[in-house]
């Protein structure tokens, strides 16, 4: 059994990445970082979103790392760009830049990036956000969900969206509370004392009932909404 279980870990195809930022050695270092991994595997790279656009059409890769500030197309415009295209699966997108100011979170995870990661970050959590997105996790830098949370809340109050949430239960608002503050399934699992396989239903109902694509879009609508921050 335990023979089988290695076959098929070896068997497994690996996440595909492809690595957009407009410094080579930003490419290079990357890409040597993650192509080291047994489980990924790069496929390409580009110094301009518009690179990004054709990359996708020739690779179709599973998880993007793009940088924002970039010459002729940037990384969000490319980023809506890839997501937009017709007749493919979508990859995820890492946003990568040397700045969190709040603007380019907010753009970032509106254009539908799945992550947004600093630069600054280390190998092991490049690594891990790559993982982490692939399987379908949102992926906010610990300072950055604290800070989102903090400017939503000093925000007026949102417009009336009970309608958008009154199709989800109590738990399913618990859990979804939760993702928009970072937490993982295994954490929401023991801050509400549920099991893990449990919390993943939860979360996979509040994508269905609310029509969204991953957690990232889950985190927006609870901001939006006004379910994080707000006194209910």
């Amino acid at each position: 059994m335990a023979s089988t279980d290695r076959d098929r870990d070896r068997d497994r195809a690996p996440i595909r990445v492809a690595i957009i930022d407009d410094q080579a050695m930003v490419r290079q270092g990357f890409g040597a970082l993650l192509d080291a991994q047994p489980d990924l595997s790069v496929v390409g790279s580009g110094s301009d979103g518009s690179e990004a656009v054709e990359l996708v059409r020739r690779t179709r890769p599973d998880v993007i790392l793009m940088d924002i500030r970039m010459p002729e197309m940037n990384g969000l415009d490319a980023t809506r760009a890839v997501l937009a295209m017709p007749g493919l699966e979508h990859p995820r997108v890492i946003m990568l830049t040397t700045f969190d100011a709040d603007e380019y979170v907010f753009s970032a995870l509106q254009a539908g990036a799945s992550g947004f990661l600093l630069k600054d970050a280390t190998a092991e959590d490049l690594v891990a956000a790559v993982r982490v997105v692939a399987a379908g996790d949102a992926l906010l830098a610990p300072s950055i969900t604290s800070r989102l949370i903090a400017d939503y809340v000093a925000r007026p109050a949102p417009r009336d969206t009970s309608a958008l949430l009154s199709g989800l239960t109590e738990r399913e608002l618990d859990v979804m509370k939760l993702i928009a503050v970072g937490k993982s399934n295994g954490e929401i699992a023991e801050h509400l004392f549920l099991s893990e396989q449990t919390v993943k239903t939860h979360v996979s109902r509040v994508l269905g009932k609310l029509g969204l694509r991953d957690r990232t879009q889950v985190v927006i609508a609870a901001y939006e909404s006004g379910l994080v921050g707000v006194r209910r």
